[in-house]
């Protein structure tokens, strides 16, 4: 098994909850380190980019998920693919017991010169909301 942190679409009840058949571990979470979560793109895209002391905690769910739907979440996030999300590993805390030790888990990152190309509709967030999911236009 694997835990993956999601910040937005694969969040329980968003547009793209349908590709995460993990199992939830239970509370929120929220990354050690601050980094910036910008909504960019036509798309309106939630977008995390791995820039270390910028941007916020970023708030998020974890899910313990095994090869076949981490291999699922590969291929929504296009990982890989030029100007898409890399998979890498980050930590992470209960955000109700902040003190707790940090858990490592997979995230996606998104390629930063997307955000340079395209620019950000908002950003840097500490969280993606449901009103911004309801907005999103992506697939």
């Amino acid at each position: 098994m694997h835990h993956v942190f999601v910040y937005g679409t694969l969040k329980q009840g968003f547009s793209n909850f349908h590709v995460n058949g993990g199992q939830r571990v239970p509370g929120r979470f929220v990354t050690v380190q601050r980094l910036p979560l910008y909504i960019v793109g036509a798309e309106l895209v939630p977008w995390l980019v791995d820039a270390p002391g910028r941007g916020e905690h970023v708030i998020g769910e974890v899910y313990a998920v095994d090869d076949r739907v981490l291999a699922d979440m590969d291929v929504l996030e296009q990982v890989d693919e030029a100007g898409w999300y890399t998979r890498r590993t980050i930590a992470v805390r209960p955000l109700e017991a902040p003190a707790t030790a940090p858990m490592t888990v997979f995230v996606y990152f998104g390629d930063p010169q997307r955000v340079a190309r395209e620019g950000a509709h908002a950003g840097p967030l500490a969280e993606f909301s449901a009103e911004q999911d309801r907005r999103y236009r992506g697939g």
